[in-house]
């Protein structure tokens, strides 16, 4: 597993998982949106701190860039 996300890639990635953990925490989404962004915020924290998104190999992405 080679990382192929760049900085502003994973901080956009946690941010918003921050963000929709805090529209589930104070109620502004409920139900079955809550259970989606529940689910995409955990999906963007995890790929955001190992930098690997599995969607990114398919395509031979990387947002990484060059050394």
């Amino acid at each position: 597993m080679k990382a192929n996300m760049g900085t502003i890639d994973r901080v956009i990635r946690i941010a918003l998982a921050a963000l929709f953990t805090v529209l589930i925490a104070t109620g502004i989404v409920t139900g079955t949106g809550a259970w989606v962004l529940g689910v995409l915020g955990a999906v963007f924290l995890v790929t955001g701190v190992i930098a690997f998104c599995p969607l990114y190999l398919p395509f031979g992405l990387s947002t990484k860039g060059k050394k």
